[in-house]
């Protein structure tokens, strides 16, 4: 658990470095590297969740206390937990990730005994990134070398000069055999990293030799910037190898995730809500260096679901604002075969999804060379929607000059029409497919339907009602719990303002059992008067929770909107803290007529009494706090 790692690594970080970094890090700034965030109103920020698929933001993010949580998954935490589940570092990694991020130099804790603690060994994710970083600048050294000729030149040729080399970290990988490996030994990494990061493999002899030779390099970097791996250009003839080779998986490069570009990409994409997706490194290069800076490419593999996940979530793809998808494929049968696939997972998209295929079937490097920097802009904005194109590409493969073939092209066509996710277009596009094939509306209109599983006839019209009313019940909590609610919210985001008279209504008062259990928790952690807010408060109250239910919802709690326009003030924490004592005092007050209500005020006349002079201490009291919790004095 984070708690338990917080624990064991305090022993190795001091506390108070730990603290520090908490507080001067921007939690803000660490998740917009990979998630696009937007205002939610309070001062709170919101985007698409990196820990599961959404079309609609539930990940919000509290930059005034340094926190977040998602309400759809209910993961939350820190900076430091976000590290944690988002790049799988621990703890320590996770501290001095951000420690350096900070610029704060980490001070390690001392044995008992007293003698200087060595500094802890980096995490495997900041040793193979740290080796990638090292072979970057060995490779980027070498392209000026007397053998690197045949990579510059290539470079030339497509139009990249030495500025555009050095702006993607271009390299040459030298002819030798160990020629890397052993400058990375040199630096300290061992024959096991070097493995596994990739950059080495063994030898028949058993020795270690370098991966890539006599090639031309591109890094691959992550959203983050940091490099994970590379992309390898053959260069020779009697290099027997494929045209690329690309870093094989490792802990750090996961080929399915991986957008080549996105690190320099991202913020435009965000930006303008739109991504184009093209499918080598050159064109990558092209279309920045021509104006299209949001374009990204995938690195040895086919575009699929992993990487819509990560191009959703810089997009902010969501039914409150759609990105666009601009695909450019070659024209010919391997690039409309990899526009079909495109469109296949197209209802992974929120947004609409286009192609842009170059007149001549040029890819964007080589069409940029022919006509220069403005055909490539022209190529993006000349788009087509991808159904447009998928449509025409499958009816071209029939005669519709023949009965056998209409019907053919119609029944192959229909599917795509009833896979568009906007419903309000299918019927466009029913008429559409009827004019392009020669055809009546009705059996198109039937064949979509039947293709998308849907009835037809009367029984069609009877359905869709019950389809559109069957919505889930919102839930509604009690007026007690909302105000429970809002006391605790109260407690975790303004401990300074609502500490003193938050701790002074006592457990008793809450109702809720999860809400029992996260008061219990703000008492263990100290009591919000001692609190002074923040991510270190947050998760010492997390930490302080025995019940799974009740560490969520401090997670909730944390980022949750007040329900008030504007910052809160002292009346506003007396009015809630009243609320929630009326509630609960008028609660006691039901209970205890009722008991009195079951007593023999004859034969139980003690009793009866004692209760009834409770009762009205208990009414009186309701009184006072209706006044309070009205807003009076």
């Amino acid at each position: 658990m984070y708690a338990e790692g917080v624990a064991r690594m305090a022993g190795r970080i001091r506390d108070e470095d730990i603290t520090l970094v908490r507080e001067r890090t921007s939690i803000a700034e660490v998740i917009s590297d990979t998630v696009t965030l937007k205002s939610a109103g309070g001062g709170n920020l919101k985007g698409l969740c990196p820990f599961h698929d959404e079309k609609s933001p539930s990940f919000n993010v509290s930059p005034a206390r340094n926190v977040y949580h998602c309400f759809g998954c209910g993961v939350g935490g820190d900076a430091i937990k976000f590290l944690m589940d988002a790049e799988h570092l621990s703890f320590v990694e996770s501290v001095e990730r951000l420690a350096a991020r900070a610029g704060i130099q980490l001070r390690y804790a001392e044995p008992e005994h007293g003698a200087p603690r060595p500094r802890p060994q980096q995490g495997q994710k900041q040793r193979l990134v740290a080796a990638h970083a090292a072979a970057v600048e060995f490779y980027q050294a070498q392209l000026t070398a007397a053998g690197a000729r045949p990579a510059r030149e290539f470079l030339a040729q497509r139009g990249f000069d030495r500025a555009a080399a050095q702006r993607y970290g271009c390299g040459f990988a030298p002819d030798g055999w160990d020629l890397l490996t052993k400058h990375l030994r040199q630096q300290g990494f061992s024959h096991d990293e070097l493995v596994t990061a990739g950059l080495s493999r063994p030898a028949r002899s058993g020795s270690l030799i370098d991966r890539f030779r006599r090639r031309l390099m591109w890094p691959i970097r992550d959203i983050t910037g940091d490099v994970i791996g590379f992309g390898a250009r053959k260069l020779f003839d009697d290099d027997d190898g494929p045209k690329y080779l690309n870093t094989p998986e490792t802990p750090i490069y996961k080929k399915s995730h991986v957008l080549y570009g996105i690190d320099q990409a991202k913020r435009e994409i965000a930006k303008q809500g739109k991504v184009v997706v093209v499918e080598g490194y050159t064109d990558v290069m092209a279309c920045h260096l021509a104006g299209v800076p949001t374009a990204v490419a995938t690195c040895g593999t086919a575009f699929a679901a992993d990487h819509i996940s990560v191009l959703r979530r810089v997009l902010l793809d969501s039914d409150e604002r759609a990105g666009e998808i601009v695909f450019t494929f070659d024209g010919d049968a391997a690039g409309q075969k990899a526009a079909l696939r495109a469109f296949e997972d197209d209802q992974r998209f929120v947004g609409r999804t286009f192609i842009a295929v170059s007149p001549d079937n040029m890819d964007p490097c080589d069409l940029r060379l022919a006509k220069g920097d403005l055909a490539v802009r022209d190529l993006v904005a000349r788009r087509e929607p991808l159904v447009d194109f998928a449509l025409r590409h499958v009816i071209s493969r029939y005669d519709l000059d023949t009965v056998d073939g209409r019907v053919e092209a119609m029944r192959r066509a229909a599917p795509l029409v009833a896979k568009i996710k906007d419903r309000e277009k299918r019927p466009e596009y029913v008429r559409k497919l009827a004019g392009d094939l020669g055809m009546e509306i009705e059996p198109v209109q039937r064949a979509v339907q039947a293709a998308g599983g849907t009835p037809t006839g009367p029984a069609q019209n009877s359905a869709a009602p019950a389809r559109r009313g069957r919505t889930p019940a919102p839930s509604v909590d009690s007026p007690q719990s909302m105000v429970e609610r809002e006391a605790l919210k109260l407690a975790l985001q303004q401990p300074v303002l609502a500490g003193p008279m938050f701790d002074a209504v006592e457990a008793a008062d809450y109702r809720h059992p999860v809400h029992v259990a996260v008061r219990a928790a703000l008492a263990g952690a100290g009591g919000a008067a001692a609190a002074t807010g923040g991510a270190v408060w947050i998760e010492a109250v997390r930490d302080a929770c025995d019940d799974l239910a009740a560490r969520a919802l401090v997670g909730e709690l944390a980022v949750e909107p007040l329900r008030i326009d504007g910052d809160p003030d002292p009346r506003y924490v007396q009015i809630t803290m009243a609320q929630l004592q009326w509630g609960s005092v008028t609660a006691r007050i039901r209970d205890l007529k009722s008991k009195i209500q079951r007593i023999n005020p004859v034969s139980q006349k003690d009793e009866y009494f004692a209760l009834f002079g409770e009762l009205l201490s208990l009414e009186q009291h309701a009184r006072a706090l209706r006044e309070q919790a009205a807003g009076g004095l």
